[in-house]
């Protein structure tokens, strides 16, 4: 099938694109931008006349909770949020249960999204064998199966040696490593920011500490190994510079930031406010400006959604033992854009946060609107101003602290290899 996407505002930071131009769509693929292929004929004619089409974007980092954990939200149920909001590609976490750390685990993943059909699923799977810290993963058989990296999410990973192993092995088999930087021992039991409000509301605190001790230790690692690292959920003006650091000494390193972590604070959790009960947890207004910096001059290189969907009842009960987690897919879009209505990024940074660069660090072609291209599409109108309403979230988990909260932009049609997957 041929289509035709005319007179929109492409906006391509990939390639340095940002002018009002056709796209030309053949079966899955893009074959030009500008100028009309010879012989084009095309099947469907969308008039994009007033909105701006951008790559579909990229998703670092989401629970899809399948398998296991189908009360708070399916493969199914969460691509098509996730299509809903403008996101086509997904890196999906493996603390599933059981974990996907084996051949078939990841080969269930993606039978079930592809048989959903709104997103494509890229797995990264488990570092250890059942996220224990101990034995390490097949990760050779990972790979051919399809993973793009390796991780062992916030489960305790504390015997250094193993750490160690695994990172020569990720490194031999060219597969990204993907560390949660938190010492275990600091943080277990904590659900706030060391620091006046969480003695004022008496909650057992993680300390900064827990960032930055195992960020030193991670990195002194990938001093040793070589491994191509990602640092995903940075919150501490300290962990970001001591990334920064990193990269200027030529480490293979990378970041990202919760789209939440730029935006809330812990003063939004000081009336027990259990929809801010993430983790890492929502830190000082100081380490959200330093986030904020760090996506401004690019050494934090991506915004995350971190999804995390919830049944009602896990933010039921007293904040201390309500799980965290916040339900990102359909406010990452949001959020990226209201950064560059703050001033705070240009409109090509805010765009490649979450469609060039986490493709580039998944390693996956996608992400961009060049020729030749996946026809991964979204399409939005720039001047849409709308209130985000939890109560009408295509996601199985309604739990965002973002309700009433106002934005503008909003997502009109989303097209997954040339097939429209979501039409508002």
């Amino acid at each position: 099938m041929s289509i035709l996407i005319q007179n929109g505002r492409v906006i391509d930071p990939a390639n340095g694109v940002d002018e009002v131009t056709n796209l030309y769509i053949e079966d899955d693929r893009i074959v030009a931008v500008g100028d009309t292929p010879i012989d084009f004929e095309a099947d469907e004619t969308i008039d994009a006349s007033g909105q701006w089409v951008i790559p579909g974007l990229v998703d670092l980092g989401a629970r899809l909770r399948e398998p296991g954990q189908e009360h708070k939200g399916t493969i199914a149920s969460e691509t098509r949020a996730a299509a809903s909001a403008g996101i086509t590609s997904i890196a999906c976490l493996p603390n599933t249960d059981p974990a996907i750390d084996s051949p078939a685990a990841v080969d269930f993943v993606c039978q079930q999204a592809e048989d959903a059909g709104y997103a494509e699923v890229h797995v990264i799977g488990a570092m250890t064998q059942g996220l224990e810290g101990k034995a390490l993963s097949d990760m050779a058989a990972l790979k051919k199966m399809g993973c793009v990296g390796v991780s062992q999410q916030l489960t305790p990973g504390n015997d250094l040696q193993v750490l160690r192993n695994a990172m020569d092995y990720a490194a031999s088999q060219g597969l990204t490593v993907y560390f949660h930087p938190e010492a275990y021992s600091l943080a277990e039991g904590g659900c706030a920011h060391e620091g006046a409000i969480a003695t004022r509301m008496g909650l057992k605190s993680i300390p900064e500490a827990a960032e930055t001790a195992a960020l030193g230790v991670l990195i002194a690692l990938v001093e040793q190994t070589g491994a191509h690292t990602h640092f995903c959920r940075l919150s501490t003006a300290r962990g970001a510079n001591m990334v920064r650091r990193a990269r200027m000494d030529g480490l293979p390193v990378s970041a990202d930031i919760a789209a939440h972590q730029a935006f809330l604070t812990e003063m939004d959790i000081s009336d027990f406010n259990a929809l801010c009960h993430v983790r890492p947890p929502l830190r000082t207004d100081r380490d959200m400006q330093a986030l904020r910096d760090g996506l401004a001059d690019g050494s934090i290189e991506v915004l995350c959604s971190d999804h995390q969907p919830h049944e009602a009842d896990a933010k039921l009960a007293p904040f201390p033992a309500t799980e965290p987690g916040i339900s990102g897919l359909e406010t990452l879009l949001p959020l990226a854009l209201r950064l560059h209505e703050d001033d705070i990024l240009s409109l090509e940074q805010a765009i490649s946060l979450v469609t060039s660069k986490p493709a580039r660090i998944l390693g996956i072609d996608t992400g961009t609107l060049g020729k030749g291209k996946l026809a991964n599409i979204c399409i939005l109108d720039p001047d849409h101003s709308w209130h985000f309403d939890s109560a009408t979230m295509l996601s199985a988990g309604k739990n965002s602290p973002f309700d009433g909260w106002p934005f503008k932009g909003k997502v009109i049609r989303t097209m997954l290899a040339g097939e429209t997957v979501y039409e508002a």
